[in-house]
């Protein structure tokens, strides 16, 4: 398999710059019409895939979700990712995985070994055991061209607490994005790790030219529009992917206009990152 750096950058430059969550929250299964139980799980999971897997380049589904309904939940989430990646989108997995050694490789081989049945193109991953903690996720990744986001500079406003933190020779952030980059050097057209970068940050003095993608969260319901992101991400803009859920997702069931939804937030990145450059 091409790395997953080579097959992000293909997929933002054809189908733009989105990421659409996969968020079934109960709130929203029941805005839905849905029950809050496994087969409400499902269809709700499908019906995003079914109408917008040929249009975005990157479905998030976000594990918790799936997993406080057990198994069947799994069972979903597999079947939603299976259907995603048929349908050409790529799946990053929000489960934000962290641990050391053979745990760290356990969840390395669940999502990012190719051969799991559980596999999707990269996942979401904590580095604040400390960045070399994530060596099985980024090696197995790479073995299996696979990609890894590592949390960095978070759009929660709890994170600031250990991300700004002063470390030897920066902030606790700014290493770990250094990290991120010698990872990627030499990477072309993009590294396969990732950073995650909040959209609704108050100010970023970072370097976020890690030369790998930088995943936006906070973008749209949580406040980050498209002056934030040319403020935050300015030079960086074309490696950023938005991440939205609240926005698309609240548009459905109907299909017709979950894709309208979904290209009103590629449309808005893309006038953002037009016009920063």
């Amino acid at each position: 398999m091409e790395p997953f750096g080579t097959r992000l950058r293909h997929s933002m430059d054809t189908r733009g710059q989105v990421c659409v969550g996969i968020d079934p929250h109960a709130s929203l299964l029941s805005g839905w019409g849905l029950d809050d139980s496994p087969a409400g799980l499902e269809r709700f999971a499908m019906t995003v895939v079914e109408a917008l897997g040929t249009e975005v380049a990157v479905f998030k589904p976000q594990s918790a979700f799936f997993e406080r309904h057990g198994s069947a939940g799994i069972a979903a989430l597999e079947k939603a990712v299976r259907a995603a990646r048929e349908a050409g989108a790529l799946v990053l997995l929000d489960a934000k995985r962290g641990d050391i050694g053979s745990t760290m490789q356990g969840y390395a081989e669940a999502y990012l070994d190719q051969s799991s049945p559980m596999a999707v193109d990269a996942m979401t991953v904590s580095p604040y055991l400390g960045f070399e903690s994530l060596r099985p996720a980024l090696d197995t990744a790479a073995t299996h061209g696979a990609g890894v986001f590592v949390l960095a500079l978070t759009s929660n406003p709890e994170g600031p607490q250990v991300q700004h933190a002063r470390a030897s020779s920066g902030t606790v952030a700014g290493e770990m994005l250094a990290a991120i980059a010698r990872e990627n050097a030499g990477a072309a057209p993009l590294g396969s790790v990732g950073a995650v970068v909040g959209a609704n940050l108050d100010s970023c003095d970072e370097d976020l030219a890690v030369n790998g993608p930088l995943l936006a969260p906070g973008f749209g319901a949580q406040g980050g529009g498209p002056d934030d992101v040319r403020r935050i991400f300015a030079a960086a803009l074309p490696n950023v992917l938005a991440s939205t859920s609240r926005e698309v997702l609240s548009a459905g069931p109907d299909a017709s206009a979950l894709r309208e939804a979904a290209q009103r937030a590629r449309d808005v990145v893309s006038a953002a990152v037009s016009a920063a450059s």
